[in-house]
């Protein structure tokens, strides 16, 4: 299995291969007033330009950012758990949006933060080099389709951004129950200049920092095995 390594980010953006398919139910009653009455409070908005997390969180602490929270269930448990860092998430989905938005308002979180966009776009436009200590990626669509594979979120493309975005010394950690997503992830990954794998069990991380999520527990139900995965940036 070889994958594919080249940019596949034309001049053109709208033509750019997105690794989702916009298929978003209706919103809840409680999601859709959390996106009115909480967005002010925890949503950032990336056309406002580049994010400065010291003005945003007033302060400057150690930050995490994670790729497609989903329900937000490891966002909002690593924000309660550390008050003295700041989290941010990125989901293109309004009704996970909303849903966290509701736990960072009922925990009184002031250190956790909601982006509702492409997180590509946020990376390239908004986000500023070397700023983040931690990125997380866990179970991301896995594409299973050969022919889908180019829509696969973790290309060398990819790990050049999450590269620029992180400190030296940041870690990425991922997480995926797709056996052949996990052998893509470390040939891409492994083979990159600018980050070091440091996981513990042959190339993978055995005891993962992290709590369940509901995708894991559906892959576990399905007998899928989970791996996860830590890069450090050199």
């Amino acid at each position: 299995m070889k994958p594919e390594t080249r940019n596949d980010d034309p001049a053109t953006p709208d033509r750019r291969i997105r690794s989702f398919v916009k298929r978003e139910g209706r919103l809840t009653p409680g999601q859709q007033r959390n996106l009115e009455d909480l967005w002010p409070r925890f949503g950032l908005d990336p056309a406002d330009g580049a994010f400065d997390w010291p003005v945003i969180f007033g302060r400057d602490a150690p930050r995490t950012l994670e790729i497609g929270f989903g329900a937000g269930e490891v966002l909002a448990t690593l924000a309660a758990a550390h008050p003295d860092e700041d989290f941010i998430g990125i989901e293109v989905y309004r009704s996970g949006v909303g849903r966290l938005l509701g736990e960072a308002a009922q925990g009184q979180m002031a250190n956790l933060r909601a982006i509702c966009a492409d997180a590509v776009g946020v990376i390239d436009h908004a986000i500023p080099t070397a700023s983040l200590d931690t990125v997380l990626l866990y179970f991301p669509d896995p594409w299973p389709k050969k022919r889908h594979h180019k829509r696969r979120l973790v290309q060398t493309a990819f790990a050049d951004r999450v590269h620029r975005i992180l400190k030296p010394g940041g870690v990425w950690r991922l997480a995926t129950d797709w056996a052949n997503y996990a052998e893509w992830m470390r040939e891409v990954l492994d083979l990159h200049p600018g980050l070091e794998n440091i996981g513990d069990d042959n190339g993978c991380v055995s005891q993962p920092p992290r709590p369940a999520t509901r995708f894991e527990q559906r892959g576990l139900r399905r007998g899928h095995a989970v791996v996860d995965l830590a890069y450090r940036r050199r």
